[in-house]
């Protein structure tokens, strides 16, 4: 039950709290998060970006030199106003019209097939076989290609995780020496043998890179999974400790900064609203990004040990006897393409083994780990006090 408050729970503090947890890149918190309410409003800038640079396209190489550049220089400068309009214009989140629905999802699966028809009425040329058939089934599969990532981008917030995620990571590189002096030493421990090993030199001298590249998926995948299954303890751990002073602590620099905690739990602590498997899925992408952005800061640094490892102990005549033929030499790098494919191999390796392990050891726990899952914590901490002054506002209205 509810507690009456003295306080005014308007509707402009929920909306500042939704809109507080769309720039924390967890939206899927927001209560009847919906794609017509809350994602498509967000998709408009891309959406209308992609619409626009499609214009580029009927901008042909027979048009005149300095004519050709004008042209191109108007299509981007009114792409870029109006990507910057349409953003200005989607921050607060408009809601439309049934119609305005329609007609933006229709003008956008329109452009597919306008824009290579615009063209072929431009050039006049019908002779070319299959040409604007397939013209027409490129820009579609384009343009839904686009609006699919652009639709799961926008619901989980990735561009925002993406973002945070690398300035975590370049505190890190800022920080490497503290970095590296905790998590290489039980990297080195773990791998440094079996990179002198002639078996694997040989391995990676016949191994493609795009094997190797299913290999390091392969390696982020585990990563996930174990981030997964972490997550899981956690959020179950952070729904029975809800106690006031967390509640208050969480929303401090917040739209509920000023809701008053005391007040909302006199008639009891208040009780998390169980995830629902997007919810569930949002604080996974919140922690992998992390987690992986950290594990490559970690991997580049075991990259290029490896390589200098590489290139200071395995002489040429010592690679030639474990590989069993003369090794191959890279075309950008004036170094063998086993040593990088071992470096790659092992940097992978070594970024996994840190990303699991800072979730079980203690001592990294404490270093890398905690530091991820209390943002995890204050965001389900803030969305349960979000819930309740939702539902106080809503009640209000209502009886209003």
């Amino acid at each position: 039950m509810i507690p009456a408050m003295p306080f005014t729970a308007s509707p402009a503090m929920v909306r500042q709290t939704e809109r507080w947890f769309v720039r924390n890149g967890t939206p899927t918190m927001i209560e009847g998060y919906g794609f017509v309410k809350h994602v498509l409003p967000r998709m408009l800038p891309a959406l209308a970006f992609v619409t626009l640079a499609s214009l580029v396209w009927l901008v042909q190489l027979k048009t005149a030199g300095a004519a050709r550049w004008a042209l191109l220089a108007v299509v981007a400068a009114v792409t870029l106003a109006a990507w910057v309009t349409v953003s200005l214009f989607v921050r607060r989140l408009p809601r439309f019209s049934p119609t305005a629905i329609i007609s933006i999802l229709a003008a956008y699966a329109a452009m597919p097939v306008a824009v290579p028809l615009m063209q072929l009425a431009l050039d006049g040329d019908v002779t070319s076989p299959g040409g604007p058939a397939v013209g027409v089934l490129g820009f579609v599969i384009f343009f839904a290609a686009v609006f699919v990532s652009t639709l799961l981008g926008t619901t989980y917030g990735l561009g925002t995780l993406l973002h945070r995620a690398i300035k975590h990571a370049v505190y890190d590189l800022r920080n490497s020496v503290h970095l590296m002096g905790r998590a290489l030493p039980t990297m080195l421990f773990v791998t440094l043998f079996l990179f002198f090993t002639g078996e694997l030199w040989q391995a990676m001298n016949r191994l493609t890179w795009w094997r190797l590249s299913l290999v390091v998926a392969l390696f982020a995948a585990i990563t996930v999974l174990a981030a997964a299954a972490r997550l899981r303890d956690e959020i179950g751990r952070v729904e029975q400790e809800l106690s006031p002073p967390l509640l208050l602590a969480a929303c401090k620099r917040t739209p509920l900064a000023k809701a008053p905690i005391d007040e909302l739990t006199a008639a009891g602590p208040l009780r998390a609203i169980p995830l629902n498997g997007r919810q569930t899925g949002n604080l996974l992408l919140v922690l992998a990004t992390r987690q992986l952005m950290q594990a490559v800061v970690v991997g580049l640094a075991l990259f290029a040990f490896f390589i200098i490892l590489g290139l200071l102990v395995v002489t040429p005549e010592t690679a030639e006897q474990w590989i069993g033929a003369p090794p191959v030499p890279s075309k950008l790098f004036d170094v063998p393409v086993a040593l990088l494919r071992n470096a790659t191999l092992f940097a992978a390796f070594g970024s996994m083994y840190f990303a699991i392990t800072s979730m079980s050891d203690a001592d990294h726990r404490r270093q890398f780990f905690a530091p991820i899952i209390d943002e995890i914590e204050r965001t389900l901490a803030v969305r349960t006090v979000y819930l309740t002054v939702r539902s106080q506002t809503t009640t209000a209205v209502k009886t209003g």
